[in-house]
């Protein structure tokens, strides 16, 4: 006789459940370190034989996590030959806590708990017998995990012990119609095949299985020297079954005193359950069959046995392990995840209803590749933001760097790359993950004519204004970033026409306008809110020719970009989170006592801000539609939709047709008239 040695647990985690982590740590859990469950998985041990030394080499099956290891316990599918392993897992929010935890109250817990499911005669034991826990420290930044496994099984006191002969070949006990008939048992039963009972059929080679729960009434009858216990061995060595086999000796230990069988010198048939599938021709069963005893009393178990169980470390010490994910990720995989970690730390810390989803799939059209449009684009990328196409007909010139924050020296080369494609090959630089394209797009403005006189010149306009209206069909928000005021206009027909979020910023020397276009909306009534060009009495023109050197650059002071693109993001992302979208309404006048935006998860959706840097103020504006506005309203936009290029070609060659459109011709020929019954008195009177 000879104590019976068991063959620990050990683990094997996969790099995907590790991902799977991250995303339960930032959505599920946050800063929570409440106990979750978790399914694992383990097989039957195996075993090769090596065909130049002829060796048998054995390979036992760890406990694996995998990327469902989350996964609700009631759908938790094992595989094929596999028994599912129910555990807790528990993560901590700084490798402090991790490090001072009381592990000892943890293990004793779970051992409390698999004891007390021993006394209730409706638990499966094959629920319980083989649970775990998980501890866990997850430095998400660095992609850098410390875990610790325990496997808590009961010592036995006195130990138990095994034949002198040991544990031989199951095919020797049972013959090859006994093997198949038990191997085509546990395939018909799957919820069986972590533990189980097999007893000989009278009359015939064949055995009949059972789950472990029916202990009692599945052997009533048969006598103790035919009664096999069996259980699904993760075991590969030939004398030393698996780790679950401690804990199913100490149930049978507990039901056979809980049913007044315990006896002297216990003994049990163990069969250690090694066959997947029923060996091919040349190959043997591996299965293992031995009796076990106790020499002496059965023990006494009127109280919780002591437990071992804490996995080893790759030193073999009794401490935690560790792995490190980043040097195997790829590094796009990695900055995709690491992009968005600042964000869902701001929703589980801040803003639990914040939908980052929402913003990170609107694909966003920047009109402007300058001051303006390089830092509107490192905002929406901060903000997660995943398609931005820039269009700019410029080219990358030596005082752009400075001030343009995707651009560099290399750049004003040769001539100068172009700046659109030039910003969006910098994005990706930033961040691969991003899908940024770069349109070199000259835009027809009103007041900047196209002679019909040349048929080359006219293709060529229809052709840019054709690529414009298909660019903005396939983005949802389109800001206006630009230089010049005429440059906005058609993009503000186009996005109006489309119903489009179009967002505009503009600078002056120490100041700036950020302000959202009012929604188109539906049934052919106003827009609430106005657009850039509601407030014009005339049409815009041409304001690019014979200017000075300082009117052809944007002088502005050096600041006041990036706090204008700033805005302009943060505008757009809080109309995105308002339950209305670009329907949002303004907020109303201080005065009324309330904001008016109470749905949004981020405050206000105000319609214009205005910034001084002279005061450092902000002040927030509201502009009503006007319904003779040159680019957003009814008239002007129907006649658009009606006529299209036609239109389009007139507005640029005419500067009066869009006043005529409208009636702004009329209105300023209203206002003269009024002007001339005025009597204005001379300078020599009072």
């Amino acid at each position: 006789m000879a104590p019976v040695q068991f063959t620990p647990f050990a683990s094997t985690v996969s790099p995907a459940f590790w991902h799977t982590l991250t995303k339960v740590k930032l959505e599920v859990q946050k800063l929570s370190s409440d106990v979750l469950p978790i399914v694992a998985s383990y097989k039957a041990g195996r075993t090769f034989r090596d065909r130049e030394t002829g060796v048998d080499v054995s390979l036992p099956s760890d406990l694996s996590l995998a990327e469902d290891a989350f996964d609700p316990p009631d759908q938790a599918r094992s595989g094929r030959g596999a028994a599912i392993s129910r555990g807790y897992f528990k993560n901590f929010n700084t490798i402090e806590e991790f490090k001072a935890a009381d592990k000892q109250l943890l293990f004793n817990n779970l051992c409390g708990e698999i004891w007390e499911a021993f006394k209730d005669p409706n638990a499966d034991p094959s629920e319980f017998l083989t649970r775990f826990l998980l501890i866990t420290f997850a430095d998400l930044k660095k992609y850098k995990f410390y875990y610790w496994f325990a496997f808590p099984a009961f010592v036995s006191k006195p130990p138990w012990d095994i034949e002198e002969d040991g544990w031989k070949l199951a095919s020797e006990e049972f013959g090859t119609s006994g093997l198949e008939s038990i191997s085509a048992g546990l395939a018909s039963k799957k919820s069986i095949s972590a533990f189980f009972l097999a007893k000989k059929l009278k009359g015939t080679d064949n055995y009949e299985v059972e789950s472990l729960k029916n202990l009692a009434s599945f052997f009533e009858g048969v006598s103790p020297s035919e009664r096999i216990i069996g259980f699904l061995d993760p075991s590969s060595q030939v004398q030393n079954p698996g780790w679950p086999l401690r804990n199913l000796l100490a149930y049978l230990t507990w039901v056979a005193q809980a049913l007044g069988s315990a006896h002297d010198k216990p003994s049990y048939s163990i069969l250690c359950w090694r066959d997947l599938e029923v060996p091919r021709q040349g190959q043997h069963w591996k299965s293992r069959i031995g009796l076990v005893h106790i020499q002496g009393p059965s023990p006494e178990l009127s109280s919780r046995p002591t437990a071992v169980g804490w996995e080893k470390n790759q030193s073999g010490k009794l401490a935690p392990r560790f792995v490190d994910l980043s040097p195997i990720m790829e590094p796009t995989n990695l900055a995709e995840q690491a992009v968005d970690l600042n964000l869902k730390l701001m929703r589980w810390r801040l803003l639990p209803s914040l939908n980052l989803e929402k913003i990170s799939s609107t694909k966003c059209l920047l009109l402007g590749a300058g001051t303006l449009g390089c830092f509107v684009a490192r905002a929406l990328l901060a903000w997660g933001v995943r398609k931005i196409s820039l269009v700019d007909y410029g080219r990358v010139s030596f005082s752009n760097p400075v001030r343009q924050p995707l651009f560099e020296f290399a750049d004003c080369l040769d001539g100068g790359k172009p700046k659109a494609e030039a910003a969006a090959a910098a994005l990706k630089r930033i961040f691969p993950g991003v899908d940024a394209t770069g349109h070199m797009l000259s835009i027809p403005m009103p007041g900047h004519p196209v002679p019909s006189s040349t048929s080359s010149l006219v293709e060529q306009c229809k052709a840019d204004v054709a690529r414009l209206e298909k660019l903005v069909d396939e983005h949802d928000v389109i800001f206006l970033l630009m230089d010049s005021r005429e440059s906005r206009w058609l993009p503000t027909l186009v996005g109006k026409s489309k119903n489009k979020i179009v967002i505009n910023a503009a600078l002056g020397f120490d100041s700036f306008v950020v302000m959202r276009h009012g929604a188109r909306e539906l049934g052919g009534n106003s827009p609430k809110l106005g657009c850039y060009f509601c407030n014009d009495i005339v049409a815009p023109t041409d304001s690019l020719t014979d200017r000075t050197l300082d009117q052809m650059c944007t002088v502005t002071r050096p600041g006041l970009a990036s706090i204008a693109s700033s805005n302009s993001v943060e505008l757009l992302v809080s109309l995105l989170q308002h339950p209305a979208g670009n329907g949002a309404p303004a907020p109303p006048p201080p005065s009324t006592g309330g904001s008016g935006n109470e749905e949004s998860v981020l405050g206000l959706v105000p319609h214009q801000l205005r910034g001084s840097l002279a005061h450092f103020t902000h002040n927030l504006i509201t502009g009503t539609s006007y319904e003779r506005c040159t680019a957003c309203s009814n008239i002007v936009i129907e006649e658009y939709e009606r006529k299209g290029f036609d239109m389009l070609i007139e507005a640029f060659n005419d500067t009066k047709y869009l006043e005529r459109l409208t009636g702004l011709d009329k209105l300023k020929e209203e206002t003269d008239a009024v002007l001339d019954d005025v009597e204005w008195a001379s300078d020599d009177e009072d």
